[in-house]
């Protein structure tokens, strides 16, 4: 019985950041369909949206180098200087008008744009370490905490034999659950989860990881007001000043595990800060500037390459496959406007 204090957690997060892959992964045991039904089973279907992050807002600004990561990378966005960015704050999992809460798992998207082309895409969140160490394990995590149609909670009869069986997630799933809360989006730390690894001009390359780390001193959970409130408090803060975050890279070492997520790697690796993320406005993601981006992680410049951790390709087919099946659907209006949030942060 000591797993069934985590299945809360785990439903907050089930589709809190990479959630499924291509059939090539594995071939023998994990399909596209088989993994889309597996979300399917947990939030249902809601045409339109993004299977994952479903309920977002766009938001837009710059990020400027300060040019300390230049000797770790040849990426150009690296080079001292300001590049615009095109951003998506959004809530984890698939349901497009969940209620806000302190502990649901938040996403920072960017989409960095530097004049060469180089551009550099990712999706970060405000968990310590991800909840599996591979694509099959997580459908198989999807798959054992589905909600009971009855009860709409997951059934401990399938979630006691999984965790038993994957003391990995249990371990991972604790540290999640433990993870320091904040007031909202502008005051949250959004950390890569996966690794990646950065080539200099002497083509030497080192396994990093990376976090935005808010400027906004950091403040204590409170109650909400209304369904959206953590989205209308970060665009009441919009309104107010622009936001901004330190990009900091953690520098990593031949030992540290660079294909299991789920692991941290030891908290006195060197770390750098590169640079300034300034965020000044937010929209709607009803045809606003984020709208149409894949913030696919495996859209990297030259200089930043993937891993070996398995989570990457998932992700980057995951999107794509996202975004063709909600091209084509008719989608309802987004449960976030900036245009009619009210001056105070409440509900309007």
């Amino acid at each position: 019985m000591k797993h069934l204090g985590f299945i809360g957690i785990v439903l907050a997060l089930l589709c809190s950041t990479f959630a499924w892959s291509a059939g090539w992964l594995s071939p023998h045991r994990l399909t596209q369909t088989s993994m889309l039904d597996a979300l399917r089973a947990v939030d249902g279907l809601h045409p339109g949206f993004r299977r994952n992050h479903a309920k977002g807002m766009c938001v837009t600004g710059w990020f400027e180098s300060n040019g300390n990561a230049a000797d770790l990378s040849t990426a150009s966005v690296f080079r001292p200087g300001r590049v615009p960015v095109v951003g998506r704050f959004a809530l984890a999992g698939g349901m497009p008008f969940q209620a806000d809460a302190p502990a649901k798992v938040r996403s920072m998207a960017l989409r960095l744009m530097p004049p060469d082309g180089q551009e550099w895409r990712m999706g970060i969140n405000n968990i310590p370490v991800f909840v599996a160490r591979t694509p099959q394990e997580f459908h198989d995590l999807l798959l054992a905490t589905r909600p009971n149609p009855v009860t709409g909670k997951p059934d401990p009869a399938r979630v006691q034999p999984f965790m038993a069986a994957h003391p990995d997630v249990a371990r991972a799933i604790g540290l999640v659950g433990k993870r320091p809360l904040t007031s909202g989006f502008a005051d949250d730390t959004y950390l890569s989860l996966d690794t990646f690894r950065f080539v200099n001009t002497n083509g030497t390359s080192i396994p990093v990881r990376w976090a935005m780390v808010p400027v906004t001193p950091p403040s204590a959970p409170s109650p909400g007001n209304g369904p959206n409130y953590l989205f209308e408090n970060l665009i009441t803060a919009l309104h107010q000043a622009p936001l901004q975050w330190h990009l900091i890279i953690t520098k990593g070492e031949a030992t540290d595990p660079t294909a299991d997520p789920t692991l941290n790697w030891p908290a006195d690796r060197p770390q750098v800060d590169a640079g300034t993320l300034t965020l000044t406005s937010a929209e709607s993601e009803d045809n606003g500037a984020c709208t149409g981006i894949t913030y696919d992680p495996m859209v990297l410049p030259t200089g930043i390459t993937a891993s070996d951790d398995p989570i990457l390709p998932a992700r980057s087919a995951a999107y794509m496959s996202s975004f063709v099946r909600r091209s084509g659907e008719t989608k309802p209006p987004s449960a976030i406007s900036p245009a009619t949030a009210s001056p105070n942060g409440g509900p309007s």
